[in-house]
């Protein structure tokens, strides 16, 4: 039987590239620690699931691929860019940065506080700037550089049930086309990479239940469900080479749903 990674993508491009990600320790962020890795690419990651970062890198380390983890929380701007220097000193400046991390934890809008407010826009938006702002100079220093933001198709489709998450996630478009505009001239390519609803174990462990598979089944073109590694599969093409003139454009991995 044939191995279906056998037949998916290589890209030489990626091989020895510095990439940086986001809530890499589970999830779809885990899918692309391993996508990287396997791509031959040096791989750091930080998260806030310190067990479960260390057991991955140690993992990958031990299959002989070069990956760093930091545990670290991305709402601290101050000790992200350490993590950020950090990693940086193992592996070289970072030429594909992967803004992946963020939380779309359900909140009533009747609850909702300042500080709270200011929380969801930090894991799920503000994160992303700050990584943009401490990479983006080592991509212009080497003249090119691949940063994927990670928007959702939720704000799309109009969900309710967690407004601040939708406000933070649509202002990733904006963040998108304004830095694809800044940083362009330095052959730096910044896009959206925008997921359905993705089988992750924390979705299916808190929502997706037999009324959310009767919703997929009737919403998704796509008989099949998205799975993490549909996403790191668009993730790799957006960092490599072979999309050298795609910017400021949003990828919408969702089974056909928006």
């Amino acid at each position: 039987m044939v191995d279906r990674n056998d037949m998916l993508a290589r890209y030489p491009s990626l091989s020895g590239r510095p990439v940086l990600i986001s809530g890499g320790a589970t999830g779809i962020g885990e899918a692309l620690v391993r996508a990287f890795a396997d791509q031959g690419a040096k791989v750091g990651f930080v998260d806030l699931a310190e067990a479960e970062g260390t057991a991955l890198a140690v993992e990958l380390q031990g299959q002989g691929h070069s990956v760093a983890f930091r545990r670290c929380d991305i709402a601290d701007i101050a000790a992200y860019r350490t993590a950020i220097a950090e990693i940086e000193a193992e592996h070289g400046p970072t030429l594909a940065l992967l803004n992946n991390a963020a939380n779309d934890t359900r909140h009533d809008w009747r609850d909702v506080t300042p500080d709270y407010f200011d929380a969801r826009v930090a894991v799920n938006l503000r994160h992303s700037f700050f990584a943009i702002q401490a990479v983006a100079p080592g991509m212009i220093e080497a003249g090119h550089g691949a940063i994927v933001n990670f928007g959702s198709v939720g704000w799309m489709m109009a969900t309710g049930g967690y407004p601040a998450y939708a406000a933070s996630k649509s202002a990733v478009q904006g963040l998108t086309r304004s830095f694809a505009r800044d940083l362009g001239k330095h052959g730096i390519r910044v896009n959206t990479l925008v997921p359905g609803w993705v089988m992750t174990k924390r979705q299916l462990d808190l929502w997706v239940d037999d009324a959310a598979n009767e919703l997929i089944d009737r919403s998704q073109c796509l008989a099949d469900r998205v799975l993490p590694d549909d996403i790191a599969r668009m993730a790799l093409f957006l960092a490599s080479d072979d999309s050298r003139m795609c910017s400021a454009q949003n990828f919408i991995v969702d089974g056909g749903w928006v």
